[in-house]
Formats: C-alpha cells, structure tokens, sequence
C-alpha cells in the first residue's frame, strides 16, 4: 500500500521521466522501441491531471494530518483539468479547509463551485448545502440559511451528528418566525438523531428549556 501511495505522490514525474525516455530511444532507435515508454507518460500524466492524488488526501484527512492533506491539495495546480466528479470533492475539501481556518468567504465559494458541479454521492451534496446555510445564518441571512438547511435535510446527509444540528437549526429558526408547532417537531426529530457529540447535546439541553413552554 504505501508503494502504491508512493506510485501516486510521484506518478507526474514518473510520466515526464518516461516521456524525456522516450525521446530518447526515439532519437537513437526510433519510434517503435520508445512507443511503450510514450504510452507510459501519456498514461501516467493523464490521469495525473485527471484523477489527482484524491486517494492521498483521504488518507491524510483520516490521520488527522490537515497540514498534509492541505499541501497534498496544493499539487493540483489545474483543477478544471479534473473529472466533473472528482473535481467536485476537490472544491468541498478546498471548503472544508477553508472552514477550519474560519476563513467563510473563501469556503462558501468552494462549496458553490462544488454544488455546481454536482456530486455522484448526493450525502456530499446535503454536508454541503448544510454548511451554506450555516454560514448564511452567521451572516444573519436567516432566508438563505433556512433554504439551504432544508435543501440540505432532503438530500440527506451523512451522519447523525450534522443531521441533528440541522434539525436544531430548522428549530431555532421556527422559534424566530414563532411557528411553534414546527419548532417542535424539528427538535423531535433532532432528539431521534441520538446525537453524542457535546456540542450539540448541549444546544438540545438548552432548547428543551423553552420547548415545553411554547404554544402549539
């Protein structure tokens, strides 16, 4: 495996090592004896280009080596060269990033590009549009963040964690609009979830205060 990581970290420069090869053998014994090292490049630099060191990344992140995973993404210097799919996790990776420097603006970009371009796993497209409507609530758009938050739920999204911040969030929004009835029946749904994480234990705790006292 860590060959194979390896393969991929220099397959670029495996592909120009190989193409400066080939014309080598080219130049000395023609074209026929230097054709396998040509096909070689041409493979290795295409899917550079075209698939990226994704698998890499991945790794990184799993590790917990952000800084690793921040300058692997580096590499890709051309990003429209990437399949429309691929090219989709780069621009929510590049989001997510951007989101652990609290650097908002730059993540929402991201994350529209990668909206944009679609996504073959559509809980990549609920995680992302979850993430528009928290931003947009920062900003106080309370519209936009609702509309993303509810594109988000039909989408789906991937854990129960995120799913039950959703929820709290469609909440706490219903409770702003004083519809009170739907404020109770998205912290319902938000309980369901069993989220373990504190942070979101704590806002259930702190909203259920109010719930039983509401109208509706």
């Amino acid at each position: 495996m860590k060959l194979f990581n390896l393969f991929i970290k220099y397959r670029l420069w495996i592909g120009i090592a190989s193409l400066a090869g080939a014309i080598l053998v080219n130049v000395t014994s023609g074209f026929w004896p230097s054709f396998v090292l040509y096909l070689l490049a041409v493979i290795l630099i295409v899917t550079h280009f075209f698939i990226g060191p994704l698998r890499l990344i991945q790794e990184y992140l799993e590790s917990g080596d952000i800084e690793g995973a921040e300058k692997m993404l580096s590499t890709i210097w051309f990003p429209d060269l990437l399949y429309k799919p691929i090219r989709s996790v780069f621009y929510t990776l590049k989001g997510n990033m951007a989101m652990m420097k609290q650097d908002f603006d730059s993540a929402e970009v991201h994350m529209k590009k990668s909206l944009s371009l679609g996504s073959a796993m559509k809980e990549t497209e609920g995680a992302n549009k979850l993430q528009l409507g928290m931003m947009a609530m920062q900003k106080g758009d309370m519209k936009q963040g609702e509309s993303y938050i509810r594109q988000a739920l039909k989408a789906g999204i991937p854990d129960k964690e995120s799913a039950a911040l959703a929820y709290l969030q469609m909440c706490q929004i219903m409770i702003q609009k004083r519809e009170f009835r739907a404020a109770k029946d998205f912290f319902r749904k938000a309980k369901a979830q069993k989220p373990t994480a504190q942070q979101v234990v704590d806002q259930i705790k702190q909203i259920e205060k109010y719930i039983a006292r509401m109208p509706g």
